[in-house]
């Protein structure tokens, strides 16, 4: 990938594409990590820093430290930036619910629920003030399903779609370069990536590491390799594990936003 290009693409293919459908102002969820950092960053650039809005929503789960740097992006970015919890919003759907999941133990059901409300809110601002909603998935996790339907994986359109995980942090390490100082905050840079959804999780309990995890997409979405070719090449349990998962997320992908696509040329 070269960076550069694909930097300078997605900023102008944003802009075009806010202009195109009426939009003037874009609003983002911050989580405190990478993607939503990149996102945000790259809506500045496309539509200037007074008409791009970042709303945290801590929940049970949400790391102090996820917070300030959250909070430290958005001052870095000068954006105005809002915080609304969702402790009280999912305390009362797990309340409502508990009686019908009665002998069931806690899964990815809850998970679920957390980044579902936070669409909901995110949404309900869009609607509001006639924002648009920028996801903040990158094309890895879109790969293997690793996104809430309904929840991170709503918006308007997703920038970074089209960029694998690596090529985020790659993305994110230029813009600090040309900006001359850790405009991405440098904690959010380095912290192990994590949704935040239960406690201690981290994207490796459930995914390769992405360093490898893109090296095997690559080899099939990019270079076209089959699974004998594919598997000379990476352990083959792992590599079946990521064709799996690449094709029971197909129906997600189906209902995901648009995305930017990037110019392979």
């Amino acid at each position: 990938m070269n960076i550069v290009k694909t930097y300078q693409e997605i900023v102008g293919k944003l802009g075009e594409y806010a202009q195109q459908n009426g939009f003037h102002e874009a609003v983002i969820g911050l989580s405190g990590g990478i993607d939503s950092a990149l996102t945000a960053t790259l809506a500045v650039k496309a539509l200037g820093n007074e008409n791009v809005f970042g709303v945290s929503m801590p929940g049970p789960h949400s790391t102090q430290s996820s917070i300030t740097d959250a909070k430290l992006l958005a001052s870095n970015l000068d954006i105005e930036h809002k915080t609304i919890p969702i402790d009280e919003i999912y305390s009362k759907y797990i309340e409502v619910l508990t009686p019908h999941f009665k002998g069931k133990v806690s899964d990815v059901t809850e998970e679920n629920l957390q980044a579902r409300i936070r669409a909901n809110y995110l949404f309900a601002l869009s609607n509001k003030f006639g924002y648009l909603v920028l996801a903040t998935g990158n094309k890895s996790e879109a790969m293997v399903g690793y996104a809430t339907l309904y929840g991170d994986l709503a918006g308007g359109i997703c920038p970074i779609g089209d960029i694998y995980k690596t090529e985020v942090y790659e993305m994110a390490r230029y813009i600090n370069e040309i900006s001359g100082r850790q405009l991405i905050p440098v904690n959010i840079l380095e912290k192990e990536p994590s949704a935040e959804l239960r406690p201690g999780q981290k994207d490796t309990d459930s995914l390769p590491p992405y360093e490898l995890l893109d090296k095997i997409l690559k080899a099939k979405i990019e270079k076209g390799l089959n699974l004998q070719q594919i598997n000379q090449e990476y352990d083959p349990t792992t590599v079946q594990k990521v064709m799996d998962l690449i094709k029971k997320s197909e129906f997600k992908r189906k209902q995901a936003p648009p995305v930017i696509l990037i110019d392979k040329e």
